[in-house]
């Protein structure tokens, strides 16, 4: 695998070496059921080539595309086209989709100076007509499914090293500052083979998924790894999996798929909606490793998932608890091969002082689950105030070196030097080299083995105590079946002093309970388990809580929200100095979290 210099190499090769073989499957929704699509090995070439060479023709070599498609084949051919073409793909949300704005998309695209857009041919005419709003005439827009377009024996293969940039992968972050993080060929490279070495792929490997496609899980997971490996992959839009979580476990059945994951609430989602009679017809025995990353990995998840599939043949040590991000291109830990999720209890009143310690009895406690080992990057956790290394068994901020972490964010180059240059204190005055990526989690290890405790700007700080919130909303969904299957969002606000915050979905058919009776219990819920003052607690209807595509509780967002009087609550308990912070104008913080 490392005989390659670029990934446009290594798919050419590919692709000729498999030929007619199935490259993709993809499971449309649709009333009937799925109706497969499939596109070979050698038609993903013949279709690439003729993409590509429209790029070449219309100055785009070296230059970024924007891509925005529906789920479905057409958004890999065009993918695969950037590469062949030489290009720099920018993966998108399309936003004609699910009563999306083209307000994010905009951000992404004069960002990322965009110099033609690829989409189908359904969407073309309303994605046209944008472009001339903005003001972008000059700015092209290809039908990538029009087969008059493009001619795949005028394609010629790119001038290319190491360093060219494949992709920009664009965060979750603010519609008006979007940050694009530059991946080059090396790090793709560097990051898929991580990956295979993690999980322990190979030929005969099946991959299967329904992650968004401009998602770095969904893309380099699902899409990449196996374009890497030369193997098949099964796919399905996310639409089809929210809507009937049930497609995702059988589409692992029916095409025997070994290698596929998603995020944390998923597993929650296949327990909760799958009845037993659907339970029957599937078969889980060929599933050897489920990933479970891109949010929080939590025990109960585990536990509950593993018990409820054992009888369709899903197996404990098939999980596999992982740790990424866009920034590190994907991959950066993996619990190893076989060896199942391990949990560690701890104390929670240790936690928050940053150390690891055992619980104590009758003591409140934690539960982490090991995100793995590291094996292709360097580590260090760090101070995130001081930038000293912590020792083993203390709380602090993960810092990264390695392949795969990308060259920067596109065109932040002060950004970069804070995020992608930070050099680590010896307490003395002096420093190290730096080049490292501060990735603004904090975790900690231990016997060499990585545990992520929470983001650094989601910590909710409160009498020198370090929180974290998704602690905080877990124990408030345990408390009455009412709040069992919603969402929370749980953060701080700040007057003379920081307050907790906790907004909670109510479960439909729940909204006629006692809302004053169960508001004032999470209030001495929070009070006896956190030992913090909990004067501010929201009920809201379900729906409420803002997520990211994968899933992700967007807190920043909800605060905002919060601060600007955004939030209709069916019940609300608020202190009088929070409330008055909401009344004042000045009071929202910029907007950082949208998908």
């Amino acid at each position: 695998m490392t005989n390659f210099r670029t990934f446009t190499e290594l798919v050419l090769e590919r692709t000729e070496a498999r030929s007619a073989a199935d490259a993709f499957i993809f499971l449309p929704d649709d009333a009937r059921g799925s109706v497969p699509q499939h596109l070979t090995a050698s038609g993903l070439d013949w279709e690439a080539r003729r993409v590509a060479s429209w790029l070449q023709a219309h100055g785009a070599v070296n230059r970024q595309v924007l891509l925005l498609y529906p789920p479905g084949l057409d958004f890999i051919k065009a993918f695969t086209a950037c590469l062949y073409a030489g290009a720099v793909a920018v993966p998108g949300p399309l936003p004609t989709e699910q009563g999306r704005q083209f307000t994010r998309v905009s951000g992404i695209l004069r960002d990322a100076e965009a110099c033609a857009v690829l989409t189908d041919s359904a969407n073309a005419p309303e994605i046209s007509a944008w472009l001339a709003a903005e003001g972008l005439t000059d700015v092209p827009c290809l039908a990538t499914d029009d087969q008059a377009q493009g001619d795949a024996d005028a394609w010629y293969a790119p001038s290319l090293t190491p360093e060219s940039l494949a992709f920009l992968q664009y965060t979750s972050g603010s519609t008006s500052d979007p940050k694009g993080v530059a991946v080059s060929h090396r790090n793709l490279l560097a990051n898929e083979a991580a990956i295979q070495r993690s999980i322990g792929t190979g030929p005969e490997t099946v991959c299967g998924g329904w992650l968004p496609f401009y998602h770095d899980m969904g893309l380099i997971g699902h899409i990449l790894q196996p374009l890497y490996l030369g193997i098949p992959a099964v796919l399905m839009a996310p639409f089809t999996f929210l809507k009937r979580p049930y497609r995702w476990l059988k589409m692992i059945g029916d095409y025997g798929v070994t290698s596929g994951g998603a995020p944390n609430f998923a597993y929650d989602l296949c327990v909760r909606r799958i009845t037993d009679a659907q339970l029957e017809t599937l078969d889980l025995s060929t599933w050897t490793t489920a990933c479970n990353g891109a949010e929080p990995v939590r025990a109960e998840t585990i536990r509950a998932f593993t018990e409820r599939f054992a009888p369709a043949g899903f197996r404990p040590e098939t999980f596999f608890p992982c740790y990424g991000m866009a920034e590190t291109t994907l991959l950066v830990s993996g619990i190893p091969r076989t060896a199942g999720p391990r949990m560690l209890d701890v104390d929670a009143a240790a936690l928050e002082r940053g150390e690891l310690a055992g619980p104590r009895g009758g003591e409140p406690s934690r539960s982490l689950v090991s995100s793995g080992v590291v094996r292709d990057f360097e580590i260090r956790v760090v101070d995130p105030e001081t930038h000293v290394e912590k020792p083993e068994g203390h709380v602090g901020e993960i810092w990264l070196k390695g392949d795969s972490v990308a060259s920067g964010y596109w065109k932040r180059p002060q950004t970069n030097k804070e995020i992608f240059d930070a050099a680590i204190s010896d307490g003395a005055g002096g420093c190290d080299d730096g080049g490292w990526l501060r990735t603004g989690d904090m975790g900690v290890l231990k016997d060499g083995e990585l545990y992520v405790t929470g983001r650094l700007k989601e910590m909710v700080i409160l009498a020198g105590r370090n929180l974290y919130p998704q602690d905080v909303e877990r124990a408030v969904q345990s408390l009455d079946p009412a709040f069992g299957t919603g969402a929370g969002a749980v953060f701080a606000v700040d007057t003379d002093r920081e307050h907790l915050v906790a907004v909670q979905e109510i479960r439909p058919g729940s909204v006629s309970t006692d809302l004053p009776t169960l508001a004032s219990g999470v209030q001495r819920f929070i009070s006896k388990e956190f030992t913090v003052p909990a004067g501010n607690v929201l009920l809201v209807r379900p729906g409420t809580i803002r997520k990211t595509t994968s899933g992700k509780i967007q807190r920043t967002l909800m605060r905002k929200l919060f601060l600007e009087g955004r939030i209709t609550a069916l019940h609300e308990v608020l202190e009088p100095a929070v409330r008055d912070l909401i009344a004042s104008a000045d009071a929202a913080p910029s907007l950082e979290a949208v998908v």
